[in-house]
C-alpha cells in the first residue's frame, strides 16, 4: 500500500475508534485505542500529513457529539465550534509533537509529551471556559472504577493523561528507527503503570451508609412558578412522591430550578416540604430559581424535618447573565450541596473535598443526550475529592454513587411521569491528596510538554548548526 493510502486507513482507522470509543454514550475500552492509529502512521509521513490525518480523525470521530453542540442550550453556537474544532486541533499538535521526538529517537519523551500537551491545555480550557469542562477522554473511564482510582492523587487529569498516553508509548516502541533501549523503555513505564494501578486497591469506605432517594420527572418543569395553580400543582406531585418512598430514606433530592420562587412563595413551598419531610423524617433538596433583595440564584434548597432551611446558590451558571452567582459552600445535616454546571469545576467539589465531606446532594438538569456523561462527570469529581454523589437530573441520568466511582443505581428519565432510584449510599472519608494538592497533575504535564518541545527544538538547532 502507498504512503496515501496507509494514511488514509489510519485515518479512517483512528476516526471509527474516536466515534465509538467517546462521546455521548461510549465504549471505554476503545478510547485507549483511539490514538494508534495515527500515532502509529506519524514517524512514516510528513509533519503537515500527520496534522492533516490526526486533524480530520478527531473531526470525523466526534461526529457523533455534532448534533449535540449544535442544538445544545447550554453552550451558544461559536463556542461549540470552538469546542469541535479546537479539539481536533489540539490533537493534531499532540501528534505533531509526538512525531517531532520520535523523528528525534526520543521515544520515552515523546510518549511522555504528546499526552502531556493534551493533558495541560485540557486543563487550561477549565479554567478559562465559563461551562467549564466534561466529555474529555477522562469521562469515557467513568465507569470503570479501577482506572477512575488514581483521580484521588492526581484528578481527573490523571486519567486524561493515561488513555493518551498507553497508545503513545506502543507507538513510540513500534516506530521505525527507535534504537533498542529507548523501544523497550517506554513498554516498560506502561505495564508499571497498568500494573500498579491493577494492584493498587483502594479501602472501602469506613463511615456508615445514608439512604438516598432521587426523584426527577419524565417532562422538565424548569422553574415552575410556585406562585401559580400550575406551579401548586407540580409541588404536590412532588409531595405525593415523596410520600410514597420506601422507609429509611434519610434524604430526597428533586431536580435542578424544579422551582421558581420569590420572598413570598418560598415560604409556600418551604412549609409543604417541611411537612412532608417531618412525615417521612427525611430531608428535601430541590432545585430553585430564588429571587431575593439580593438578587435572583439558581439554588438548592434543602429542607429539613426540623430547624431552617439550608440554601446554597450555584457558582457557575455559564452564560446565563441574569444569574448571579453564589461564592460558599452550604451543608445539610454534614452533607454537602451543589447544583449541576458546578461539578464541570474543581471547586466547589475541592472545597467539600478538603473539608471531608462524605457525600453531595446535587440538584441537576441536562438534555437528554448528554445525561450519562454528566452524571459520569459529578461521578469523576466525587472520586477526585472522596465524597460520594447523589445526582438527580431532570432530561438526564440521576444517578448515586460511591466515593470510590462505583454506581450504585442510576436510570435515564423521559419514559415515565417520575423516575425514582432509591439506594444506600456509603459515606466517603474526604480529604484525598488531590484535594490536599488540587492540580499539581496538570501543571507537571504542562512542565513535560515545554521539555519535550525544548527537547524537539534543540535537536533541530543543533542540528541546523551541524
Amino acid at each position: 500500500m502507498t504512503k496515501p493510502g496507509w494514511a488514509i486507513a489510519a485515518t479512517v482507522a483512528s476516526a471509527v475508534l474516536f466515534f465509538f470509543g467517546t462521546g455521548l454514550d461510549p465504549l471505554p475500552e476503545l478510547a485507549w485505542l483511539a490514538p494508534l492509529p495515527v500515532l502509529l502512521l506519524a514517524p512514516r509521513v510528513s509533519g503537515a500529513a500527520t496534522l492533516v490525518c490526526a486533524f480530520a480523525a478527531y473531526l470525523a470521530g466526534s461526529s457523533g457529539t455534532w448534533n449535540y453542540f449544535w442544538h445544545s442550550l447550554a453552550l451558544p453556537r461559536p463556542v461549540a465550534l470552538g469546542i469541535l474544532g479546537g479539539s481536533a486541533l489540539l490533537f493534531a499538535l499532540s501528534a505533531g509533537l509526538f512525531r517531532w521526538l520520535v523523528k528525534r529517537n526520543h521515544a520515552v519523551v515523546a510518549a511522555l509529551a504528546a499526552p502531556a500537551l493534551w493533558t495541560v491545555a485540557l486543563y487550561a480550557v477549565s479554567v478559562l471556559n465559563p461551562a467549564g469542562v466534561m466529555g474529555t477522554l477522562m469521562t469515557t473511564q467513568a465507569d470503570r472504577p479501577s482506572i477512575l482510582r488514581i483521580a484521588t492523587v492526581t484528578g481527573g487529569w490523571g486519567v486524561e493523561f493515561l488513555v493518551l498516553f498507553v497508545p503513545a508509548a506502543v507507538a513510540a516502541a513500534l516506530a521505525p528507527g527507535i534504537r533498542g533501549r529507548s523501544r523497550v523503555a517506554g513498554l516498560i513505564v506502561t505495564a508499571a503503570v497498568l500494573g500498579g494501578l491493577a494492584f493498587w486497591s483502594v479501602p472501602p469506605p469506613a463511615g456508615p451508609s445514608t439512604r438516598i432517594a432521587l426523584i426527577a420527572p419524565g417532562r422538565n418543569h424548569w422553574a415552575a412558578n410556585v406562585a401559580t395553580p400550575d406551579g401548586q400543582a407540580l409541588v404536590q406531585s412532588y409531595v405525593d412522591q415523596i410520600g410514597r418512598l420506601p422507609g429509611g430514606v434519610q434524604a430526597v433530592v428533586l431536580p435542578e430550578a424544579a422551582f421558581a420562587v420569590d420572598q413570598t412563595s418560598r415560604l409556600f413551598l418551604v412549609d409543604a416540604f417541611k411537612q412532608v419531610a417531618q412525615a417521612k423524617n427525611l430531608d428535601v433538596v430541590t432545585g430553585v430559581i430564588d429571587t431575593t433583595a439580593e438578587g435572583r440564584f439558581n439554588a438548592a434548597l434543602a429542607v429539613p424535618p426540623t430547624g431552617e432551611p439550608v440554601e446554597y446558590r450555584k457558582w457557575h451558571n455559564g452564560e446565563a447573565k441574569n444569574l448571579r452567582p453564589g461564592t460558599e459552600p452550604a451543608y445539610l445535616a454534614g452533607n454537602g450541596l451543589m447544583v449541576c454546571m458546578d461539578v464541570n469545576f474543581a471547586d466547589p467539589s475541592g472545597e467539600y473535598g478538603r473539608a471531608g465531606t462524605g457525600l453531595v446532594l446535587i440538584p441537576a438538569s441536562d438534555e437528554d443526550a448528554d445525561g450519562w456523561m454528566h452524571s459520569r462527570t459529578a461521578l469523576i469529581r466525587g472520586v477526585e475529592n472522596g465524597f460520594s454523589v447523589a445526582w438527580s437530573a431532570a432530561r438526564g441520568t440521576p444517578m448515586l454513587a460511591d466515593a470510590r466511582g462505583h454506581v450504585l443505581a442510576d436510570t435515564h428519565t423521559g419514559d415515565r411521569p417520575f423516575s425514582v432510584v432509591v439506594a444506600d449510599v456509603p459515606l466517603g472519608q474526604g480529604k484525598t491528596l488531590y484535594s490536599r494538592f488540587g492540580d499539581w497533575f496538570a501543571w507537571l504535564c504542562g512542565l513535560v510538554a515545554l521539555a519535550g518541545v525544548a527537547t524537539a527544538a534543540r535537536r533541530t538547532t543543533d542540528a541546523v548548526r551541524v
